[in-house]
């Protein structure tokens, strides 16, 4: 497969994997707590991918444990955290995504200083229209919810921590498979998750055919899929590429609401989405990308 069409390749199956968590949670959360779903979701993965690690005989050195423990904290746990405890305290999901559109913004202007990847004045334009876009996505759920102004803090410490994370796996360019990458990283989040769980008393294994149904989702799809298409993505094209990406999600996640639960798109939804994909066009039009050799190694399947 030509360099092209891996690129490609890969940010379709990040786009389509990384929105069906939204669908997966509310499928979860139809018969469990959050506490249950996210320590179970967590714990699961790891349980997969570091069995799948250990059978490709991967060795796992005392750095490699302590990078990606951290990248976990940050992308798994205070992201995946922040999102579900922002829906938890009535923030509404309208409101969380476009909160999320502003961290390829945020990616964007730190990328250049930290990492050395410049961004052009009509890839900082197309980054302003994605985020126009992804508030047309969203216009109808905007202000719903009736949060406490202090929950508002959620969704933005859930977009620091993606964007922190996006950033220092970039920066460290970790010689790790993404298979170990993945396994590490879910198994901070399944301690951070199951300990308050546990504390909560919510640590019982949900019950039911179809809790089990979404969680396999929410593990294969989400997880497997989503982050490791997004790690892929960061390693081989760049922290700035890989958050871009990201603004196409709200609108595949209407997609997915819309076949899955009949949620019919809002008036706005249709042009939103031609805006987001014209931003995200004009932000990642193929310009000369460096990629760093330590980087470019470390992508292994």
């Amino acid at each position: 497969m030509s360099e092209r069409r891996t690129d490609a390749a890969a940010a379709a199956v990040l786009v389509v994997c990384w929105s069906s968590g939204f669908v997966g949670a509310e499928l979860a959360t139809q018969d469990a707590p959050v506490e249950t779903v996210l320590a179970w979701r967590t714990g699961l993965a790891a349980a997969l991918l570091g069995g799948w690690a250990l059978l490709r005989g991967e060795r796992v050195g005392r750095g490699s444990l302590l990078r990606q423990a951290v990248l976990g904290f940050l992308v798994q746990a205070v992201y995946l955290g922040g999102v579900f405890a922002a829906a938890g305290a009535g923030i509404s999901a309208g409101t969380s995504a476009l909160v999320a559109a502003l961290q390829p913004l945020l990616v964007a202007a730190l990328a250049g200083p930290l990492l050395g990847e410049r961004t052009s004045v009509r890839q900082r334009v197309g980054l302003g229209i994605g985020a126009s876009g992804v508030a047309l996505v969203v216009a109808g759920d905007l202000g719903a919810g009736g949060a406490a102004p202090a929950a508002f803090l959620l969704p933005v410490v859930a977009l620091a921590g993606l964007a922190a994370g996006t950033l220092l796996e970039r920066r460290w360019a970790p010689s790790e498979s993404l298979v170990v990458s993945l396994a590490l990283q879910s198994a901070v989040a399944a301690l951070v998750f199951g300990a308050v769980a546990g504390t909560q008393g919510r640590l019982v294994p949900p019950a039911g055919a179809e809790s089990w149904t979404a969680m396999a989702w929410l593990v294969l799809l989400s997880t497997v899929g989503g982050y490791g298409s997004y790690l892929f993505v960061v390693r081989r094209s760049g922290a700035t590429t890989a958050s871009t990406l990201l603004y196409l999600t709200p609108p595949a996640t209407a997609l997915w609401a819309w076949a899955m639960f009949g949620q019919a798109p809002g008036p706005t939804a249709l042009p939103g989405v031609l805006v987001c994909a014209v931003g995200v066009a004009l932000a990642l039009r193929r310009t000369r990308r460096p990629v760093a050799p330590e980087a470019d190694r470390a992508v292994q399947a």
